[in-house]
């Protein structure tokens, strides 16, 4: 996601920006490319173990962290493919639960490029033709695989017959791509709905459902939706789930936000729904060892954490579209409510976002908004916009050159209590202080 710092270029970074150069846009929505990579590779796609696939607007990294969690914690082997990366390439892939080293990630990226043999190719269908070839070459009981973009034209829908079609919330987002309604995005994210596999869903909202009803019916999918077949809740803080099947009552997730009770819901029924997975309940446990960098995530070490404020939070969520601010604002309420502290936002985030409509979840709980610009990012939006965007909302505004400089202003200033800090708006910015700060995934 982030490109490597000048002076540091390896093997695995030439490789990568010769396959960047294979196509002028980074995103191009086609499934021919695809095939056509594919079918010269013999068809890795059809090799790999059990696919449980993933697509929605936001909470898929999360509901797969959960999956990935309960599944290993019943003792079985999985394999993993999320995007965007935050840090380093290699996080898009796990190997029964350890990240890809550079050398055989290089070496599947390389088979790639000569099969391609110098056709046009995007880098996101490139990286997944490279993870069915590793997929593939490694045996494992389950592979999860995230959709990257939207879900009918994604490189990853080549999958013909998934264990099952998980979607998580649907909202407006990439609209450029997608549509601007959301019946026209769920009808894109719907499309990995496949014959007679299982389709799990969250709560969506009415017109979105109307379209994965639509397209289950079409496919004849049997459908398990929040609210109708299966209910999750939560009750003197832990998590209650209840289907056809029984009830259960499990600890709360360790990912904060009362959204995380939801995705962790949405991968209790997915596994539920598939009927060759047959997991006891100390299994289910396993969303307490869930983990998911950047996604309300306490920042408790680092260099950024010396710059702040004496005694302060600091947080860190990816959340770059309006419902990833209303939950990351929802998280940041139920913590107010229990530690009352002033808050601060650093934001940054990039042109093609709705400024205002993400900001607008923290109007009732902070004033005080800062601006940065992402650094490394062409399409980074200017931080005089994003600043305008928060006056209008009738909130304090500064500028600071980074979010270094961000933080060292704040500790200069004077509060009651040390500040509560978010630092939020992108996952471009979230990787880039995550490597700032000495903290990658690991």
């Amino acid at each position: 996601m982030n490109a490597p710092a000048a002076g540091s270029s390896s093997p695995l970074d030439d490789l990568i920006a010769r396959l960047s150069a294979l196509h002028p846009k980074r995103i191009d929505l086609s499934l021919e490319r695809m095939n056509r990579l594919l079918e010269g590779l013999d068809h890795p796609e059809r090799k790999v173990p059990p696919v449980i696939h993933i697509a929605g607007t936001n909470g898929k990294g999360s509901t797969l962290a959960y999956l990935r969690a309960i599944l290993e914690t019943a003792g079985l082997r999985v394999h993993a493919y999320t995007s965007p990366y935050l840090v380093r390439i290699n996080e898009c892939f796990r190997l029964n639960g350890v990240l890809v080293g550079d050398e055989e990630l290089r070496e599947a990226l390389a088979y790639c490029e000569r099969a391609n043999a110098g056709a046009p190719l995007t880098l996101f269908e490139a990286k997944t033709a490279a993870a069915f070839l590793l997929f593939a070459q490694h045996p494992a009981d389950v592979l999860l695989l995230e959709v990257g973009l939207g879900g009918r034209l994604d490189s990853t829908n080549v999958i013909e017959a998934p264990l099952a079609s998980v979607i998580t919330p649907i909202s407006r987002d990439h609209t450029e791509f997608l549509g601007a309604s959301l019946t026209s995005i769920a009808g894109e994210k719907a499309a990995i709905i496949k014959r007679n596999v299982p389709v799990i869903s969250a709560e969506q909202a009415p017109d979105a459902m109307a379209v994965i009803e639509q397209q289950a019916r079409r496919q004849r999918a049997p459908l398990y939706a929040a609210g109708q077949q299966w209910h999750v809740g939560v009750e003197r803080g832990r998590l209650v789930y209840q289907d056809e099947r029984g009830l259960m009552d499990l600890a709360a997730p360790k990912l904060f936000g009362r959204h995380q009770f939801d995705n962790a819901g949405l991968a209790i029924a997915t596994l539920r729904a598939i009927e060759t997975i047959r997991l006891g309940h100390a299994a289910f446990e396993g969303i307490v060892s869930a983990e998911w960098p950047a996604r309300m995530q306490r920042l408790s070490s680092g260099r950024l954490i010396e710059l702040a404020p004496r005694g302060s939070e600091v947080w860190l969520d990816g959340g770059h579209n309006a419902e990833g601010g209303r939950v990351a604002a929802a998280s940041l309420g139920d913590l107010e409510e229990r530690v009352p502290r002033p808050l601060v936002v650093i934001a940054g985030m990039m042109a093609s976002k709705d400024a205002s409509a993400f900001l607008a979840n923290f109007a009732g709980l902070t004033r005080h908004i800062v601006a940065v610009e992402i650094p490394g990012q062409e399409n980074a939006m200017p931080p005089a916009r994003l600043a305008e965007a928060a006056r209008a909302l009738g909130m304090r505004v500064e500028i600071a050159g980074s979010v270094e400089a961000a933080l060292a202003a704040l500790s200069k200033l004077a509060y009651e209590l040390p500040p509560r800090i978010l630092i939020a708006g992108s996952l471009y910015l979230a990787g880039h202080v995550l490597a700032i700060n000495g903290t990658p995934p690991r």
